[in-house]
């Protein structure tokens, strides 16, 4: 994997990072994995170039990604940390009902999060993330140190793969069992 300078990664380059990984597992046929539109509703429109210059979000929108990796359905939302401690304020509680219900239904739900400091992926799977949430709900820590978090679930670099998170999904599945 390149390294990358001072400035981290930003929101966007993430998200194309995760696109390529996603892309890739497609062409190999492992996986079938869309980006979730956010529904806006524009505002203002530059009629020379058609752009939207001004827009609301419609509704709260729930996960980032959703589709099929092997016959099983799961969803994702991926998120950036500058530092070793992840708030949970950047996650809403629309979205783990969402993957609570989503998780009801058979399907499974995780988040990717990029600890940008560490330059490492981690994959979050639902229950730990429930963990967590139950924690600060119950008047515990309203956030997680990455020293709390399993390191079994660090995304290894690979080559070609930018976000490599089938295998950790695989110990998902296994952990589940």
């Amino acid at each position: 994997m390149a390294t990358w300078s001072s400035r981290g990664l930003r929101g966007s380059t993430l998200e194309d990072m995760i696109n390529k990984t996603n892309e890739k597992y497609r062409e190999a046929g492992l996986a079938l994995i869309q980006k979730v539109p956010t529904p806006i509703t524009p505002v203002r429109i530059d009629q020379e170039s058609r752009h939207i210059t001004l827009a609301y979000f419609d509704q709260k929108s729930t996960v980032d990604y959703i589709g099929a990796v092997q016959g099983i359905p799961i969803c994702f939302d991926a998120k950036e940390c500058a530092k070793d401690t992840f708030a949970l304020q950047n996650i809403h509680e629309h979205q783990v009902q969402f993957m609570g219900d989503f998780e009801k239904q058979g399907g499974v739900a995780f988040f990717l999060i990029y600890f940008t400091q560490k330059d490492l992926f981690y994959y979050l799977p639902y229950e730990m993330l429930l963990y967590f949430w139950n924690r600060a709900e119950e008047g515990g820590r309203k956030s997680f140190r990455y020293e709390e978090l399993n390191p079994e679930y660090i995304l290894p670099h690979k080559g070609g793969v930018l976000v490599p998170y089938l295998d950790a999904l695989q110990k998902d599945l296994e952990d589940r069992e």
